[in-house]
């Protein structure tokens, strides 16, 4: 029998993925079944399940694949020599959200997952561990920030990040459940924020 190749197994992965998307995006994470992802999927169940043992597997992939693509932009702002302000950073990853938003239903699904994760611990170590690599980064911006002088040097970098990850999740959450939030009038506002101690 010959082995099926690498990327036949990405495709095949990323297909389930797609279809998990569908599913939680049309009846939420908590009404969508397995057997549901897999009538989506198009897949037997042996063939999907060799994939995906649970939802909440499924969840950490979704929620893996789009942070990695959060903290990818991330490093690279890090990278850079200036470092750009603050809230460039924050202005990037809502272009990002934005973007997604447009796009596809996973920002949607992140605040389902958020809820979800209020009483599942399994869900909550999930998002425990993808946000914070979100917000370990704000805090390195935070500190750098403070050393171009950028923030005042008596700041507390980690409150900063913390605080700055959390104008990103306020986006995420006005925008899915209020609506008609324009990203330029936000970040404009958190400039003026930030300006508004100095």
């Amino acid at each position: 029998m010959p082995r099926v190749s690498e990327a036949h197994l990405a495709a095949r992965r990323q297909q389930i993925l797609d279809a998990a998307v569908r599913c939680f995006a049309r009846n939420g994470f908590h009404q969508t079944s397995m057997q549901d992802v897999i009538k989506e999927a198009e897949l037997s169940v042996g063939a999907f399940y060799r994939y995906f043992k649970s939802k909440n597997e499924l969840i950490m992939a979704i929620a893996t694949t789009k942070i990695g693509e959060v903290t990818g932009t991330l490093d690279h702002l890090l990278a850079l020599d200036p470092m750009p302000p603050l809230p460039v950073f924050l202005d990037e990853v809502i272009t990002m959200v934005e973007t997604a938003l447009n796009a596809d239903q996973t920002v949607r699904i992140a605040v389902q997952v958020w809820g979800e994760a209020t009483y599942d611990d399994e869900v909550a170590a999930v998002v425990r561990e993808v946000y914070g690599r979100i917000r370990e980064r704000m805090v390195r911006a935070a500190e750098r920030a403070q050393t171009a002088g950028q923030l005042p040097a008596d700041a507390d970098a980690s409150g900063i990040g913390a605080a700055v990850f959390g104008l990103i999740q306020g986006y995420i959450l006005q925008s899915v459940l209020i609506g008609n939030l324009d990203r330029e009038t936000y970040t404009a506002g958190v400039r003026a924020l930030l300006g508004a101690g100095r």
